[in-house]
């Protein structure tokens, strides 16, 4: 272990996607004078526990913008960071069985294409014919992009923070911030239970615990931690390969292929906000009966092991990102509602531009702070 930094110019609260990002996006652009704190270790919760995806098929086009990026970066990811991150380009099969629905669904694909996102529109049969083991009776269409797909968020997150790493950044894992010293409304330093440090600038990239992370500084971050839980099957082989990852929006549900099985959720609007990501395993049914009304087959599968994973929410389900008001030097990525693993590139990219040039070119009006006290707000509608 190396010795202990105690000033620095910039530092990083969270080892997740986020704050890997951001690390090597400063690292990059040559401010190598950085802390990242992870108070478990890298890339081990929220991004960890994530399913992964990485879609175009978005209501809000700030969030188009971010995954076009984020693929980008995939495509190119294996030889610039020489890391094989698990990328498959499957497609998302997003399906509507409210009429409303399937309204807002023509509605998105209008402004999908409009930013050249590849998206076919689908009647039932041409879902049934394109994948037979799906029921599509109830069904009012659906759409589809194949450049949309998966990766592995721990090989991702991994991936930048071993650049960031080799670039000169330090990373302390195993390091909980305990406070934050503000002055004169402006970030002095922090305190963890390993020692303090002094520095300008605080990134609050803490994901679920970034609304606590904030209270430290005192401001109020309008966001809240909850559960999503998935399950993996045993290898099933009476669905043909490859599967896209199929999302039931009108039930909140999702499966696709994880290896040789099937991995699957379901979200639960009746779950309250908490940190807990122990399995409900009585919920587990409930995700199996709307699984097999969608796919039948599914009947077969064994269940072989779950997780609980969590989403940080905000109100209008779109991510907060750039200055908090109050605090000169403090910043914060959060709120990205499930989108947080194939919207964290981008994201630490703007995040660096903000703390090296004080602006961005992408527009961050839809992801300002203020946005909650404005008529800016625009609620994203894809959300599981």
């Amino acid at each position: 272990m190396g010795e202990w930094k105690n000033t620095a110019d910039v530092v990083i609260v969270g080892g997740g996607i986020m704050g890997a990002s951001t690390a090597y996006y400063l690292a990059k652009r040559g401010q190598k004078d950085v802390v990242l704190l992870e108070k478990d270790l890298l890339a081990q919760a929220t991004t960890g526990l994530s399913v992964g995806g990485i879609r175009q098929q978005f209501s809000h086009p700030a969030n188009i913008l971010l995954s076009q990026e984020t693929l980008r970066l995939f495509k190119r990811f294996p030889e610039e960071f020489d890391t094989d991150i698990g990328f498959h380009q499957v497609g998302y099969l997003f399906l509507a069985q409210e009429e409303e629905t399937w309204k807002e669904f023509l509605d998105n694909v209008n402004l999908q294409r409009s930013y050249k996102v590849p998206v076919e529109v689908l009647n039932q049969r041409e879902i049934k014919e394109r994948w037979p083991y799906l029921e599509t009776d109830d069904l009012k269409g659906g759409t589809f992009c194949a450049e949309d797909g998966y990766a592995d968020p721990y090989s991702v997150a991994m991936g930048l923070a071993n650049v960031a790493r080799k670039d000169g950044v330090c990373i302390e894992e195993k390091t909980e911030l305990t406070s934050i010293q503000v002055e004169g409304d402006r970030i002095q330093g922090v305190e963890t239970n390993k020692g303090s440090i002094s520095t300008p600038v605080v990134v609050n990239v803490a994901g679920p615990w970034s609304g606590k992370v904030a209270k430290m500084a005192g401001v109020d971050l309008p966001v809240k931690p909850y559960r999503r839980q998935a399950f993996v099957t045993t290898a099933f082989k009476d669905i043909p390969k490859p599967i896209p990852l199929i999302l039931d929006f009108d039930v909140s549900f999702y499966f696709r292929e994880e290896g040789p099985g099937i991995l699957m959720g379901r979200s639960d609007p009746d779950e309250p906000s908490s940190f807990s990501t122990n399995v409900d395993w009585n919920f587990l049914t409930k995700v199996t009966e709307t699984a097999v009304l969608r796919a039948p087959v599914l009947e077969k599968a064994q269940i072989r092991r779950g997780w609980g994973g969590l989403y940080t929410i905000s109100p209008d389900n779109n991510p907060i990102i750039g200055p908090l008001p109050g605090v000169e030097g403090f910043y914060c990525a959060s709120g990205f509602s499930g989108h947080g693993f194939q919207h964290g590139p981008p994201a630490g990219r703007i995040l660096s531009e903000l703390i090296l040039d004080g602006q961005t070119g992408f527009d961050l009006t839809p992801f300002s702070y203020d946005r909650f006290n404005t008529m800016r707000k625009i609620v994203e509608k894809r959300v599981v």
